[in-house]
């Protein structure tokens, strides 16, 4: 792919899964099944979806990715909307959508695998269309079983299909070279600036969680996506002494492990790292044994908490915060701060506190 070209960007599961919705009640108003129709994202963006037509009772969306890499692209998302009496939207997931059978996620078990922020779209689509009536909306994809088998949802206890994604309605491609490039150039600016420490995040809700957790507010946070290592080399390089990383124990035990590269299908070592620091702390095996099934990382930070394990998190961000200063050759010193999606510090380096009052007091 040449790197000048301008990567086109998709719809995720949950803007297509909305449009359906839309289409659907239409249909159940009355109206014919439309040739298209516009859904409005999170980041109130309005995208224009075409509609595959009506068949069995629902109306269609394909999944156009863009130029993403992404084992939905191309499956046909449906929805049937059934007007009820009263004023509930309800959902329901149709052939090829899973179902939640492990707690730790976004979702109760047993719910449809429709993720919040895509619910909160397909109910604002149809509540376009039907107002303050009552609804059952049920998603399916004729495809879902067998692509969700090319996905992570086998792991995460997400039995029978795809699951309904999406935080802003659009897929951006993972253009890495971009993003790099990108980064660097965020941190030259704090360089070129004469300051000497910066703050880290993983992503858009990792920088929140930082922010509010160490009243950060005069300062931009750098967001290094899955290239915690491309954040620390870069910050070595352009003369950057010191580093606060914060970020959800998923992407920061990865980097206790030693893995700078923390994306699902690159980085691992996370359970590893965490149970190696449990059985160290004299653990049962049995304990050591159900934080190494743990599913996901909210699952584990529940485990570590009613295991009376809590203390394990302060270990982990010593010894991520080791890793990265080895990394560099000890030309940075990190702080590390393992926060949770509800922005509480679970553990940290005793220099976070202070690092987060230099970065506060900074102009």
């Amino acid at each position: 792919m040449e790197s000048n070209k301008k990567l086109r960007e998709g719809y995720s599961t949950g803007s297509c899964a909305a449009a359906a919705a839309k289409a659907a009640a239409l249909r159940a108003m009355g109206a014919p099944c439309p040739a298209a129709v516009e859904v409005t994202t999170p980041e109130d963006k309005i995208f224009t979806l075409p509609v595959n037509g009506y068949h069995d009772g629902s109306c269609g969306v394909v999944k156009d990715a863009g130029d993403d890499v992404d084992a939905t692209d191309g499956i046909l998302i449906r929805a049937a909307v059934e007007l009820l009496p009263g004023g509930e939207i309800l959902f329901e997931a149709g052939e090829g959508v899973g179902s939640v059978t492990l707690p730790g996620l976004k979702l109760p078990v047993g719910e449809p695998a429709i993720n919040p922020v895509p619910r909160e779209m397909i109910e604002r689509a149809v509540r376009d269309v039907i107002g303050a009536r009552g609804a059952r909306v049920t998603i399916s994809s004729p495809q879902g079983r067998e692509v969700a088998k090319r996905t992570f949802n086998p792991r995460l206890g997400i039995v029978g299909g795809i699951s309904i994604l999406g935080t802003t309605g659009r897929v951006k491609p993972m253009d890495e070279a971009s993003l790099l490039e990108s980064m660097t150039l965020e941190i030259n600016t704090h360089a070129a600036a004469g300051e000497k420490i910066i703050a880290v995040a993983f992503a858009g809700m990792g920088e929140k969680a930082l922010r509010c957790a160490y009243r950060i507010t005069n300062r931009s946070v750098v967001q290094c996506g899955n290239y915690i290592g491309h954040a620390i080399d870069e910050s070595a390089r352009l003369g950057l002494k010191r580093l606060l990383i914060g970020g959800h124990p998923g992407k920061l035990l990865k980097v206790a492990a030693g893995t700078f590269s923390t994306h699902n299908r690159v980085g691992g070592g996370s359970k590893e790292a965490l149970c190696a620091q449990a059985a160290i702390a004299g653990a049962p095996p049995d304990t050591v044994k159900r934080l190494y099934e743990c599913s996901t990382s909210e699952e584990a930070l529940h485990a570590v908490r009613e295991s009376g394990l809590d203390f394990l998190w302060d270990i982990l961000a010593r010894i991520a915060a080791k890793r990265c200063a080895e990394r560099v050759f000890g030309d940075i010193e990190a702080a590390v701060a393992f926060i949770d999606n509800n922005a509480n510090i679970l553990g940290a380096t005793e220099n976070a506190t202070s690092f987060a009052e230099e970065i506060r007091n900074e102009k």
